[in-house]
């Protein structure tokens, strides 16, 4: 040791000291990183998953419906229609998805566009507390749809057991009217629900393997469908078009109206991947490819599958089966007329897998957007939470799936219509003028995808949603809903911005010349 230099000697008591710091800086706790989502989910996937969020089980059993609406065959103008408006539509959704690529959709795109510290704050909220009903009312409209076609295999389900409607006389707004309904069928779809929320507790790369699963089985059943109306296609009976059908009367425009609220319904889903665009493989391009692609499938898919069905089975007994509410399970009907039992009962139950593949997407996409607005402290903090393993946001999961068994105690035609009618006003129209908007305030924003034939596709967009909501019989109906639920949320947030000092009670900042002159 005496041999030792003194520099060498340095050296040794900087080695020891430097372990020395690393061992006390090893039980000072460290920063952790906030979790982060995977990005697993490229263009089959997404495209996959819109498409059975779109198609579920709503043109199976609203057919009949939209035949209703219009009083004939003539009910194809309205899958017309409502597929120009998902298009015009989904150029908004484009647009502002590949602008704008982060788990949350519509609660990134409003808080944008009025500006986050500002009006967005405000409106991002409303949209927030909007889905707490319409999300739900979209999940247990698919659970409902499944178990009333799990009717035609099990006629007793559809036994009720309970049936009230409660009205409620509002200052201003006139009388607001809620059915609810307990039956066997009630109960299958709380299962559903339940189910769905099950499976996808898991990792992200786990779901975008079964979606693709689920795709081909949509895909398999509704080409089946297309396939055997075609090849026993009868043109008379497909264009037995009633006297007066396109006279262009009042009942005309608002069966039109009804029909396209139906529609829009069994179109929408198409935005499904903007919700979680975290997770998604090259969101800019993945969102708006994904978003028409499904949308222009989907659209010829509904069209060729109603024009076959028409074909076979006679329109007057679809309007007998939507004015009961029972037994819509058209397209079951349609195979026994074609092939016979064991082919009714096989599509009723691939119509099934389909309702459910709906009920599975739409709780994946809707889960993620309390959680972005979690993160962002403008809504509940503990929907925020990720889980520890999996790495998928559980809370919001299990909050929004827990509010759709609420609402499968409700009747579907109410769910449909309150949840189109809401998202209309609170989201939908709001984004539209949105995007335009946008283009305005911060026109250097990076757009990987511009709308074609701006700003025309949003213009149609406003005045088509405009339309569905006021053209239609009894439209106030769902127009207080849409009301009531404005109101409560404008009085949270209200409250909740006092606590907070947020906008609009946070002090105004000082301009240039009080701060120099201070």
């Amino acid at each position: 040791m005496l041999g030792i230099s003194s520099s060498a000697r340095s050296k040794q008591f900087q080695a020891r000291r430097s372990s020395l710091e690393a061992n006390s800086m090893s039980t000072v706790p460290q920063p952790v990183s906030p979790p982060k989502l995977i990005r697993g989910i490229g263009l089959g996937g997404a495209t996959a998953l819109n498409m059975i969020d779109m198609i579920g089980v709503g043109p199976f059993i609203t057919m009949p419906l939209v035949v209703a609406a219009m009083g004939g065959p003539q009910a194809l103008l309205g899958w017309i229609l409502g597929a120009l408006l998902a298009i015009c539509d989904g150029l908004v959704w484009a647009e502002l998805g590949a602008a704008m690529p982060g788990s949350g959709g519509s609660y990134v795109y409003l808080r944008e566009i009025y500006g986050p510290k500002r009006l967005g704050k405000l409106v991002s909220f409303l949209f927030i507390w909007q889905l707490s009903f319409s999300a739900p009312l979209s999940i247990a409209s698919g659970a409902i749809g499944f178990a009333k076609y799990t009717a035609y295999l099990l006629p007793g389900l559809e036994t009720q057991y309970a049936a009230r409607q409660v009205s409620l006389q509002l200052p201003l707004l006139g009388t607001l009217k809620l059915a609810w309904v307990v039956a066997g069928t009630t109960f299958l779809a709380i299962g559903i629900v339940a189910l769905a929320m099950l499976l996808l507790y898991r990792r992200i790369t786990q779901i975008g393997r079964i979606s693709k699963l689920l795709w081909l089985i949509v895909i398999a059943t509704i080409g089946w469908i297309i396939v055997a109306g075609f090849t026993h296609f009868n043109s008379a009976r497909a264009f037995s078009f009633p006297a007066g059908a396109f006279s262009l009367d009042k009942n005309f425009w608002f069966g039109l109206g009804s029909a396209m609220l139906i529609a829009t319904y069994d179109y929408w889903g198409a935005y499904n991947v903007c919700f979680i665009a975290d997770e998604l493989k090259e969101p800019g391009k993945t969102i708006p490819r994904a978003v028409l692609l499904s949308i222009l499938l989907v659209a010829g898919l509904y069209l060729l599958m109603n024009l076959s069905v028409l074909g076979v089975v006679d329109w007057h007994e679809m309007l007998t089966a939507a004015q009961s509410n029972n037994k819509l399970y058209i397209l079951s009907v349609f195979m026994q007329r074609i092939y016979g039992a064991w082919a009714a009962n096989l599509v009723t139950v691939l119509v099934m897998i389909t309702a459910f593949a709906s009920v599975f997407s739409l709780i994946l996409g809707y889960s993620r957007v309390p959680y972005a607005a979690a993160l962002d402290g403008n809504y509940f903090k503990a929907l925020a939470r990720v889980h520890p393993v999996h790495q998928f946001p559980h809370i919001s999961l299990l909050a929004l799936g827990g509010a759709g068994i609420l609402f499968c105690f409700f009747p579907l035609s109410d769910v449909i219509s309150a949840l189109v009618v809401i998202r209309i006003l609170l989201q939908f129209i709001l984004q539209a003028v949105g995007v335009i908007v946008l283009r305005i305030r911060r026109p250097e924003l990076p757009r990987p995808f511009r709308m074609w034939l701006y700003p025309l596709p949003a213009i149609l967009a406003f005045a088509g949603f405009a339309y569905i909501v006021v053209k239609r019989h009894e439209a106030l109906k769902e127009i207080r809903y849409a009301a009531v639920i404005v109101i409560a949320g404008l009085v949270i947030y209200a409250v909740r911005a006092f606590r907070n000092r947020d906008w609009p009670f946070t002090q105004p900042l000082a301009s240039p010349a009080e701060i120099q002159a201070s």
